[in-house]
């Protein structure tokens, strides 16, 4: 977690869960970002100015897929790399887009499969021509090939923030994941695949797990809010909007882009 000040969560659980003991004064949780990022640089400036005169821990949670679909996603990860807003801490979860990029680095199925679901507009971000965009999309490039050519244009620094995302932020009163939790597994539990890709099930139990799941992976025109679950993917590379939860003491409130 980076940043400044103090209160940074205190235990990692095993599977990259974080547990926070204690709620920071003020908190925002952003949704899907998606390479959108001149959403993101807008949300951060009304973040700002909505925390200001704030005194205590704020925390940015940001709650996955960073790549893929919209223009910027390599400059979405440079951001997330550099130093937080002044006065705040951020913690970055994985999404299920950052889980099919890491697999595509080693397996072909796997790099076709993340190409359909806009991979291709990330490896554009990163200077890749369409030329061999396509040669990759028509599994013209093999083994070695593919791989050097995956290699000469993904960082390493990007690849091993990527690998570094926690799963899970916890704390009391909410759980903070990327697509949900599975109803009725106990949170040390759950799997990685539920974390990152469950929908229905999710969506349509409405189950008490303890604590107010705040998630995106699901898109919706506005952010759902119920006694269980907060979803604030409201699809930025599509609609231009990127949400933010905020949550304090008195509640929480929605900010957007």
């Amino acid at each position: 977690m980076s940043g400044q000040g103090q209160g940074a969560p205190d235990r990692a659980l095993s599977g990259g869960w974080v547990e926070a003991s204690e709620r920071p004064q003020l908190l925002y949780a952003v949704g899907d970002v998606h390479g959108c990022l001149e959403e993101l640089l807008r949300l951060e400036q009304a973040i700002l100015a909505d925390a200001a005169g704030v005194v205590g821990e704020k925390w940015l949670v940001m709650l996955g897929d960073y790549v893929d679909r919209g223009p910027a996603s390599a400059g979405v990860i440079d951001h997330l790399l550099a130093p937080p807003p002044f006065g705040f801490r951020r913690l970055c979860l994985k999404g299920n887009h950052e889980a099919m990029l890491l697999e595509a680095l080693s397996d072909a199925t796997a790099l076709l499969h993340w190409l359909s679901f806009g991979g291709d507009a990330t490896l554009a971000s990163y200077g890749m021509d369409q030329a061999a965009i396509e040669k990759l999309r028509q599994g013209q490039l093999r083994g070695g090939a593919r791989r050097q050519l995956l290699a000469a244009h993904l960082p390493d620094e990007h690849l091993e923030f990527l690998r570094g995302l926690p799963i899970v932020l916890s704390m009391p009163g909410y759980i903070f994941v990327h697509a949900g939790l599975r109803p009725g597994v106990p949170l040390a539990d759950q799997q990685e695949s539920d974390l990152l890709w469950i929908r229905d099930l999710f969506l349509e139990a409405e189950h008490d797990h303890g604590a107010v799941v705040v998630h995106g992976h699901t898109p919706v025109q506005q952010p759902f809010v119920s006694r269980t679950r907060i979803g604030i993917d409201t699809g930025c590379f599509m609609s231009g909007r990127l949400t933010a939860l905020r949550i304090d003491a008195e509640g929480t409130r929605i900010l957007q882009s």
